[in-house]
């Protein structure tokens, strides 16, 4: 398994190379960039003046055009910006955010740990949740625990997340006033004791997770249970049965290892999307995490934490995968990674 590692995590260094290199270009290709962006707002602020010389209608003059684009980038070639972005990114330079005026790293790990925060919160919660569930409604196929649960999966799964979210914040923080109306601390965070710290943390929290979790668990908890209801019906656990085990031992045994593969498989893809956040959510609960920050900085045109984004996604993504096949490895005993049969 670990050459199989390995030859994967080579692979990373050119599928990142090309992901990046693609959206690159088209940072480059769209119209509305930061300087385009700039003039607007200088030609605003200058509306009432006459300049002295125009260029296309814009307020700036050629050399603080090209002064403009050698500052960010735009007075090279395509490929040749972006190999000598790719050479900043080696030596772990994100670049400069050309909305904050700060390295993109400070704004990004400024993020970090709330979306760390609410990605593992929602993936431990999601599968303690979706496991026990989609478990009970296989064993229950067929009867009335299994319809009446299946109402609340099948909302979770109908219903977007924002609506739900939008709900929860109407219901439980407008209306009874019993949850705070967003962001991720109180104010007074600072000044309180730990105890108090943790409470509120967990105040602030409980809404936005149960918007996170309320479309997520709906999947794999069908998951589960149509695995298990096929490992059930399978010949091997049916031959067990007839050998003696019982029904209890051949299920928990036999066929909920191998139940778990689809869950495994998903695995590494879960903690990528889960960790990059919700936009949506993060706005409605003003929750200032990673997706808000992505969806900012491409509204902006704030190309170096798009970028910078970019790239912590697709490594992300990346690893999940092999994550995930590892995970796969580990509960399904056929595959064994460098073996021929």
């Amino acid at each position: 398994m670990l050459g199989y590692i390995l030859r994967r995590l080579l692979l990373v260094i050119p599928t990142l190379i090309g992901i990046t290199l693609i959206v690159f270009t088209l940072t480059r290709m769209v119209p509305g960039g930061p300087i385009e962006r700039m003039m607007t707002a200088y030609q605003m602020a200058n509306q009432q003046q006459s300049s002295q010389h125009s260029i296309a209608g814009n307020t700036l003059s050629e050399s603080q055009l090209d002064q403009l684009k050698e500052y960010y980038g735009f007075d090279k070639p395509i490929i040749e910006s972006y190999f000598e972005w790719l050479g900043k990114l080696v030596r772990l330079d994100l670049g400069e955010s050309t909305r904050y005026y700060e390295p993109v790293w400070d704004t990004i790990k400024e993020r970090l740990p709330i979306s760390i925060f609410y990605g593992v919160c929602t993936l431990i919660i999601t599968y303690l949740i979706a496991i026990p569930l989609g478990i009970y409604k296989a064993l229950k196929h067929g009867e009335t625990a299994d319809f009446a649960t299946s109402l609340v999966v099948f909302l979770g799964y109908a219903i977007p997340n924002y609506i739900v979210a939008i709900a929860l914040l109407y219901t439980f923080s407008f209306h009874f006033e019993w949850f705070p109306m967003g962001g991720f601390s109180s104010d007074e965070f600072d000044y309180l004791p730990w105890q108090d710290q943790v409470w509120d943390i967990i105040k602030h929290a409980t809404l936005p997770l149960i918007a996170y979790i309320s479309g997520s668990f709906a999947v794999m908890t069908f998951m589960v249970k149509n695995a298990l209801l096929d490992n059930l019906s399978a010949q091997y656990v049916q031959t067990a049965i007839a050998k003696g085990m019982s029904f209890k031992q051949a299920t928990f045994r036999h066929a909920l290892r191998n139940s778990l593969i689809p869950l495994a498989t998903h695995f590494g893809n879960n903690i990528s999307v889960i960790l990059m956040g919700s936009f949506l959510i993060e706005t409605i609960f003003n929750i200032d995490g990673f997706g808000l920050l992505g969806y900012e900085s491409l509204i902006e045109r704030d190309y170096p934490v798009v970028m910078g984004i970019l790239v912590i996604s697709a490594v992300l993504t990346l690893l999940g995968n092999i994550l995930s096949d590892i995970c796969v490895a580990l509960v399904d005993p056929r595959i064994r990674f460098g073996t021929k049969t």
